[in-house]
């Protein structure tokens, strides 16, 4: 039986402003107690930080060989 994912995956990679935005928007409604969203991007996505920030969410950011984006989202008062 296959493992429950804490991890809500949200390919936006070749999508244009706003939609990335509005995608991880739509899906932090959809997070329960111990899930993180992790974006896959082209570009990094600085106007989501502020809104993530306001909205008691962290994230960490990781740039790939390819120059994509890789951003793990979570509540903020979640451990690691």
């Amino acid at each position: 039986m296959p493992k429950p994912t804490n991890e809500i995956l949200v390919d936006a990679r070749g999508l244009e402003p706003p939609e990335p935005m509005e995608k991880v928007l739509q899906t932090l409604a959809l997070l329960r107690p111990g899930q993180s969203i992790r974006l896959l991007l082209h570009r990094e996505p600085f106007p989501l930080y502020a809104i993530l920030a306001e909205w008691g969410y962290r994230h960490a950011t990781r740039m790939e060989a390819d120059g994509s984006h890789v951003i793990l989202i979570r509540p903020s008062g979640e451990d690691q």
